[in-house]
């Protein structure tokens, strides 16, 4: 996955996408947007990518050293980690043939704030 930078316009998404269904309706688009961010981490071994990544004291894991905790193969973890990239809650730079993965702390806590009244 390439770095990506986070623009305005993706800041202004989120708040748009991602505003709290306690206190108002949602929009079919919003319902989409949010839908695909929470089914992104509705899976457990996205969710323990998820907390190795923040339990990381560099903030960032390589894709290697997934593999024995989590006791998936490589491939299945990349896998799982598409999903998470897709849905914007990581990201990855290539160094050499491997891939360093860091949470999108921005786009988690716009998740998170759909659930706060």
């Amino acid at each position: 996955m390439a770095r990506t930078s986070t623009t305005t316009d993706d800041i202004a998404e989120a708040e748009v996408c991602c505003a709290s269904i306690l206190t108002a309706p949602l929009g079919a688009e919003e319902a989409d947007e949010l839908a695909r961010g929470l089914a992104a981490i509705a899976d457990p071994v996205r969710l323990r990518l998820i907390s190795m990544l923040a339990a990381a004291p560099s903030g960032e894991v390589c894709v290697c050293d997934f593999v024995a905790p989590l006791g998936k193969s490589q491939p299945t973890i990349s896998h799982h980690l598409k999903v998470l990239g897709d849905a914007g809650l990581v990201h990855g730079d290539r160094r050499g043939k491997w891939v360093w993965y860091r949470l999108d702390h921005d786009r988690l806590a716009a998740l998170r704030s759909t659930l706060d009244p």
